[in-house]
């Protein structure tokens, strides 16, 4: 295999990529919290991490790619309190929606999504392994992790606990004996959702239960885990303290972290009232474009979000689906020319670069640049070829399909391009106008346009529940 190297958020360094097991890959990403729809900053994260997953596949390493369901913190339960409905109505409710939502950015499964409040017993023995330990200390019914007894502290983030002060970047709380000391588990209010433990009634913290889910299921250390750069601090340097603190082992060999998608300037928030939610994004431009979109940039730069840039995604799409067309539509010749071994040359270059660009930790938005040098060679060959070999013409399209759909995820088939959406807005103005016309009974008129529609291929068909029409190829 081609040596991969990714950009390590613990060492601040790109590395050479090494899986603990020589074919098999473990990958962690911090999945959605089921209290609202996920909006398309919450997808470009999990986009992200299912192209590095599929290039992984497509290297040939056998991936378990683990994301959780966080359907219990503390906005799950504000959630609850504001709508009241019941913990469990809201993460079905939410959850079901997160997995439409995925489904239609072309997302491959994750091998176990496991949810926090299915893992209870996982986390309060973790919670306690801790306690036994030193490493926590009950408070009033809480739990938290002493940050004092673990002398790493900070490894990932660069916060250091001596450095921290209530009411900067951590909670002020009277009960813990440092600022820095996070919650393990919290005392529930009667009205909460809770679950029984040791220490009392009450609920986990959210860092501890990404802790516990993640090591059951890839060991007590795996290769990689992903998630946005807001999550360093606190979250996962909290998920280091308590992994590490409670084995004694290494808890992640890679940490890898996505770049915030911005609007108007600004991360894109939920607190901040600035997203638009990835189902509004899909509905408004296409599935295959909002992918396209959030693959073209490097998946640690930053990147924003605007109709201007969905606009030239989807052009760029069509583009490179047009060239692909466009070659399936040439003749297919029985002899063996030089101009065909000429495109197998290219395009097998273009596919070395476009792996070169994804060995470089995942740079999307070169393998896409390499894509687009492939178009274009497929163009000129168009350009000065009436005919291709039919074996050249499977092999490019397959070398095409394959880094485009099976890496980069984005689906040609079924793809609606913006043309075919003006066709369906003009067909509805034409049939208001025709329905305006034999509502005041001009019968000429309706039938003129009816019969002319269906002159180039149109068919009208007027039903009880409306105007229906679709399009017959005309046969020349």
């Amino acid at each position: 295999m081609v040596s991969l190297k990714v950009y390590n958020t613990l060492t601040r360094q790109k590395e050479e990529f090494v899986p603990l097991d020589k074919n098999k890959v473990g990958i962690y990403v911090c999945g959605p919290t089921v209290y609202d729809d996920i909006h398309i900053g919450n997808a470009r994260a999990f986009v992200a991490f299912d192209i590095i997953r599929r290039y992984l596949e497509y290297k040939g390493y056998k991936v378990t790619y683990v994301c959780n369901i966080t359907d219990v913190d503390d906005k799950t339960v504000t959630r609850v309190k504001e709508t009241g409905i019941s913990l469990q109505q809201l993460g079905e409710r939410h959850t079901d929606a997160y997995f439409e939502d995925i489904a239609k950015l072309n997302l491959k499964k994750p091998d176990i999504n496991p949810r926090a409040t299915q893992h209870m017993e996982d986390i309060i023995n973790l919670i306690q392994t801790l306690i036994d330990k030193g490493l926590a200390y009950i408070s009033d019914g809480d739990v938290y992790y002493d940050v004092s007894k673990f002398d790493e502290y900070g490894k990932l983030s660069g916060n250091k606990a001596e450095a921290l002060k209530a009411g900067a970047r951590i909670e002020v709380n009277p009960r813990k004996r440092h600022p820095a000391d996070f919650a393990l588990w919290k005392k529930t209010e009667p009205t909460e959702p809770s679950w029984i433990s040791p220490w009392g009634k009450g609920r986990p913290g959210w860092h501890i239960e990404c802790s516990a889910i993640s090591m059951k299921y890839l060991g007590e250390t795996f290769d990689i885990h992903g998630g946005g750069e807001d999550l360093i601090f606190p979250h996962h340097e909290n998920e280091i303290a308590q992994s590490e603190g409670a084995t004694g082992k290494m808890f992640v060999k890679y940490w890898l972290h996505n770049g915030w998608l911005t609007i108007n300037g600004g991360k894109m928030s939920k607190s901040l009232g600035n997203f638009i939610t990835a189902r509004e994004a899909v509905e408004k431009y296409s599935p295959q474009v909002v992918r396209f979109f959030l693959a073209s940039v490097h998946y640690r730069s930053s990147m924003g979000f605007s109709d201007k840039g969905l606009r030239q995604a989807r052009r760029n799409l069509e583009r490179l689906i047009n060239s692909l067309e466009n070659l399936e539509a040439l003749e297919e010749s029985q002899q063996k020319s030089v101009g065909n071994k000429s495109l197998l040359a290219k395009v097998e270059e273009m596919r070395q670069k476009f792996e070169e660009a994804m060995d470089d930790d995942f740079n999307t938005s070169l393998a896409v640049a390499a894509l687009f040098n492939l178009g274009k060679e497929i163009n000129k060959f168009i350009d000065t070829n009436t005919e291709i070999e039919g074996k050249t013409r499977r092999e490019v399209v397959r070398i095409m399909k394959s880094l485009l759909e099976d890496v980069l995820g984005v689906q040609i088939e079924g793809y609606k391009p913006e043309s075919e959406k003006l066709v369906k807005d003009l067909m509805e103005l034409i049939f208001e106008m025709r329905q305006a016309a034999r509502n005041r009974g001009d019968w000429k008129t309706a039938d003129e346009i009816r019969r002319k529609l269906r002159k180039i291929g149109f068919v009208i068909e007027d039903t009880s529940k409306g105007t229906k029409w679709k399009f017959q190829q005309l046969k020349l």
